[in-house]
């Protein structure tokens, strides 16, 4: 399968600064300009970058080279020499299936079949919707590989067939081989919107336009038990995007549900979402600022018995994190005053920069500040797609809280 022409790859001898040495030794996947300290050839994107240890010359790992970012080396083989090959990524491919195993025995088909440096592929992400496979590129050093990497994955995932996606800085970039965000690369599609299930429950996503790869699947094993846990209740779903949250908590009997999101186009998208499962529920949705969406239904004397706060990253950057911080503060005390007694309130967070021991604290300082006691009833991570291998792979995290 040609994707691409042929793009030739060299090899790149690199020296190690001692700190950085020690992280690779650990395992971590990143390798920054400034670590390294010798290297035999100016490198091209997605050559490749055999690490050598200082004082026994031996292969520590082998990374992909990338000058066009401050991560220099992402490494793709840890601790042995090996052939990267055609072979080398099915067995990485068969691997990060095997790991998803349990949730494909599941009512689901929709998954993560490759989460980036979670399974030792920095910067490629491979989600299936149904037959759709959606690929989805963070760096330059996965051209040369395409030809080998796609029909392994559509071997393993069965699907009839793959969308390319790129990432923004990507888009910019010329040097994409007249690959295109949305370019179909195998197979046809007939419809855009492709519809999936996620345990038993229906969605669709936008595979061409839609954020990330057209869905958050990430949060599935939470959207299940806010479901599970609907039965007769009124149920709050604040940052609601396309309905996860809200279209499970109908499909599991909820009375009543508010979807607020600042955008009418996520919202309608959240309605369609609703009506391709069978429910008898109210749904309403609220095209509001989630902060001022709250304040308002708190002036409104509104109460629920479940409220969901799930917002989008905080902090992308360093910069944020104490903006990120006073945010959850801010939403800890604002869902605290909108669940019944006895009631549940569930507050997540996706920023990888504000670690979950902290999350967690500001959530509970603030609902017990906001002068409420509760009952801790779970706390939980990542899904079985989305396995983490080093600490910046770690992002989610989500708490049920029942406030008396």
């Amino acid at each position: 399968m040609n994707i691409v022409p042929d793009i030739k790859t060299q090899r790149i001898a690199i020296k190690l600064k001692p700190s950085a040495e020690k992280m690779v030794k650990r395992g971590h996947p990143w390798i920054f300009e400034k670590s390294i300290l010798k290297q035999s050839i100016k490198g091209k994107a997605g050559d490749l970058a055999i690490i050598y240890d200082n004082k026994k010359n031996t292969i520590l790992a082998i990374g992909l080279y990338d000058p066009y970012s401050p991560i220099r080396i992402k490494i793709i083989q840890f601790k042995k020499a090996a052939q990267i090959n055609s072979e080398w990524f099915n067995n990485r491919i068969t691997q990060a299936k095997s790991i998803r195993k349990p949730l494909l025995e599941t009512a689901t088909n929709s998954y993560r079949l490759l989460f980036g440096e979670n399974d030792q592929m920095p910067g490629f992400i491979a989600d299936v919707y149904d037959s759709v496979l959606v690929v989805k590129l963070y760096s330059h050093i996965w051209f040369p590989y395409l030809n080998w990497i796609v029909p392994h994955l559509i071997q393993q995932s069965g699907c009839k067939t793959v969308v390319l996606r790129l990432s923004r800085s990507l888009q910019t970039e010329s040097q994409t081989y007249n690959l295109e965000d949305g370019s179909i690369i195998y197979g046809s599609l007939e419809k855009e919107v492709v519809v999936f299930k996620e345990h038993g429950v229906l969605f669709s996503a936008n595979v061409i336009k839609g954020h990330k790869t057209g869905y958050f699947l990430d949060h599935r094993h939470n959207r299940k038990k806010v479901g599970d846990l609907s039965k007769g209740k009124t149920v709050l779903d604040v940052f609601s995007y396309a309905g996860g949250f809200s279209v499970h908590a109908l499909a599991g009997k909820a009375k009543e549900v508010v979807s607020i999101d600042i955008s009418r186009q996520a919202l309608e998208m959240a309605k369609d979402n609703a009506s391709l499962n069978t429910h008898s529920g109210r749904h309403t949705i609220m095209v509001a600022d989630a902060f001022e969406g709250l304040q308002g239904l708190i002036s409104k004397k509104k109460k629920f018995d479940i409220v969901v706060i799930d917002p989008p990253s905080f902090a992308k950057r360093e910069s944020e994190i104490n903006k990120a911080k006073n945010s959850y503060v801010r939403l800890a005390k604002l869902g605290a005053q909108l669940v019944h007694k006895k009631g549940i309130l569930v507050l997540a967070s996706c920023s990888s920069r504000v670690v979950a021991e902290e999350f967690f604290e500001i959530c509970e300082d603030n609902i017990s500040g906001y002068g409420r006691s509760f009952t801790l009833l779970d706390k939980t991570y990542h899904d079985v797609d989305h396995p983490v291998s080093f600490p910046e792979g770690a992002y989610l995290k989500c708490a049920y809280y029942q406030l008396n």
